[in-house]
């Protein structure tokens, strides 16, 4: 599929790694902090899907048009950035509208700038005969990049926990500071997407008009 498919797709495992993981163990810390049940985590982080979807389905394509993709991505990823510090924030007797309810809103807004721009680059330099196999790989690296996501920041979590425990410190505390590892770990890994994006995602611009001298490559062969 060649370089174009390449860069976004590890974009998208990048950015999956993060995210989508961090609010699955901010629901973990909920759950076990807490005491939130199945319903009541479900309500909890119906916020964030509100936002996402809206933003999506309602004004990610005008804001795309008129800044472009690439530009997109950047203010995603930023605030994606602060909500994963705001949840490295949180503390141990918080209350979910003034410590959890923000970052999750913060979350999802970049979550909604951010997926649309990086499934477009993908997709823009696809033919109509790649154009499914280009689709796949993109949702193939989102899905490994959120499985090893949540296999790291599980692990690095539970062990920072059990350190704290086994040293005497308090359940609670020593499990918000394992979350709170894990949280910081997700905006490194965040900011490390937004080097990859600037370094190897090439403006619009300049993308067009690699595939015009590609193209054009391949019909003086012909």
């Amino acid at each position: 599929l060649g370089r174009g498919r390449r860069e976004p797709s590890a974009c998208g495992a990048d950015r999956r790694l993060r995210p989508a993981d961090a609010l699955r163990h901010g629901a973990l810390g909920n759950q076990e902090r807490a005491g939130y049940d199945a319903l009541q985590i479900g309500l909890a982080f119906l916020p964030v899907t509100i936002v996402m979807g809206t933003l999506s389905l309602r004004y990610s394509e005008k804001l795309i048009q008129r800044f472009g993709a690439r530009t997109m991505q950047f203010p995603g990823l930023g605030l994606m950035i602060a909500g994963m510090m705001l949840f490295a924030q949180t503390p141990v007797d918080g209350s979910y509208l003034r410590d959890v309810l923000p970052a999750l809103l913060l979350t999802g807004t970049g979550v909604g700038l951010c997926f649309p721009a990086l499934m477009g680059l993908a997709m823009s330099g696809a033919t109509p005969s790649d154009a499914g196999l280009a689709s796949g790989l993109v949702n193939t690296a989102a899905q490994v990049g959120g499985a090893l996501g949540l296999a790291v920041l599980a692990t690095v979590s539970t062990s920072r926990s059990n350190h704290l425990a086994y040293a005497g410190t308090a359940h609670a505390r020593a499990l918000t500071s394992g979350y709170h590892l894990a949280f910081l770990i997700a905006a490194g890994l965040i900011a490390a997407a937004i080097v990859v994006a600037a370094v190897v995602v090439q403006p619009e611009k300049r993308a067009a008009a690699a595939r015009a001298r590609a193209s054009e490559l391949a019909y003086e062969r012909c």
